[in-house]
């Protein structure tokens, strides 16, 4: 019995290996990359650290209880959309080069053009946000953008390497169109293995600031979040970014939990013409890695936030709320403390010169 056991292990060991090492689990760092990281202020014990202590499970939570909700408690009705997610092509690749504009192409996904610079964020244009195409489907509607849609860009910009930010399918297919990446350290492992060059690699920690064309700079801001693509969690770094141009000042937020940096960001950097934040996939239990709707708002105030653009919900289902929940939330609540919430439809063009944008409530039909 007990060599039935020892080979059963060895069998799942093994079989981990073999799922594990292929590409689309990218590769973990080594040499002087390693060494960068060993060497950061924010790199403890073999792993990246937050700022404040962060428990995975919020107290009064346990793992199983977790996964019990999560897999057998009775789903809301509403998890998913009862019909397609309205959306609007907006041609991308058509879009004066002198327009400034933001564009959503769901979940954490959005393209920016400001200064003569594009940006694409977090492109996961798949029709799933996971390692295996039969796991974390989009939702009907929500996945109108392909790799084929997207022109040259000046940079692309990766927040960490969660699947659902840091797509392989996308990422590779968009290799030759891309001519630099902004990332957080660590990160950068994942796609050289993808085929991209190392010098195309802008690979930084918090703190540090990075010119950029025509002007522009970009700063690496903490987050409260987490990282990893296989078991082993934190071995690449997460991160917010400040951009800055010559025109307009714009907080690209990241996945995050609420915490004191928002504030801390808003005193050095702010105010803020956009802050794009997380807003969906919350759960109370995880309530210090991904932001509660209340704390979106917080946030937005603590970093002094002229317009707030709300993403990370409406494309997949990764928490148990209604898949319209988010929007509901944070727009009433945005409501009550004046903020100015934009909520375009995916695809449809934010003008981030013109003021008093109003947009449909478009996930009450």
């Amino acid at each position: 019995m007990i060599y039935l056991i020892i080979a059963a292990a060895v069998f799942i060991i093994l079989l981990y290996f073999i799922i594990t090492g292929q590409e689309v689990f990218g590769a973990e760092a080594k040499g002087e990359r390693l060494r960068r990281m060993q060497q950061s202020q924010h790199y403890k014990n073999h792993q990246f650290q937050n700022l404040s202590e962060t428990p995975s499970l919020a107290e009064g939570y346990s793992m199983p209880k977790v996964m019990y909700d999560f897999f057998f408690k009775k789903k809301n009705p509403l998890l998913k959309p009862l019909k397609n997610i309205p959306s609007i092509h907006t041609d991308l690749k058509a879009l004066p080069r002198d327009q400034d504009v933001f564009v959503w192409l769901g979940h954490s996904s959005y393209y920016i053009k400001t200064d003569g610079i594009s940006l694409l964020v977090d492109p996961v244009l798949s029709p799933y946000g996971s390692p295996f195409k039969f796991f974390n489907k989009a939702f009907n509607g929500a996945d109108i953008y392909r790799p084929d849609d997207i022109p040259d860009l000046d940079y692309l910009v990766i927040t960490h390497d969660h699947y659902d930010h840091l797509d392989y399918p996308t990422v590779k297919a968009i290799k030759n169109k891309v001519s630099k990446v902004i990332l957080p350290l660590g990160v950068g492992a994942h796609l050289e293995r993808w085929g991209y060059q190392p010098e195309q690699l802008i690979e930084e920690e918090w703190g540090s600031e990075v010119n950029l064309k025509n002007d522009l700079k970009i700063t690496f801001t903490p987050a409260r979040h987490f990282s990893g693509r296989k078991a082993k969690r934190n071995v690449t770094l997460w991160t917010s970014y400040v951009l800055q141009t010559p025109t307009r000042k714009l907080f690209l937020g990241g996945d995050s939990g609420y915490d004191t940096h928002f504030k801390t960001i808003g005193e050095q950097y702010g105010p803020f013409d956009y802050a794009i934040l997380e807003n969906g996939q919350y759960n109370e239990a995880w309530k210090y890695i991904h932001a509660l709707p209340e704390d979106v708002i917080q946030a937005s105030i603590d970093i002094n936030a002229k317009n707030i653009i709300p993403v990370h919900s409406s494309k997949f289902a990764l928490a148990l709320h209604a898949w319209n929940e988010p929007l509901q939330k944070v727009t009433a609540l945005g409501k009550e403390k004046h903020l100015n919430v934009l909520t375009p439809l995916i695809g449809e063009p934010v003008d981030l010169n013109k003021k008093d944008q109003q947009f449909r409530t478009w996930w009450e039909d």
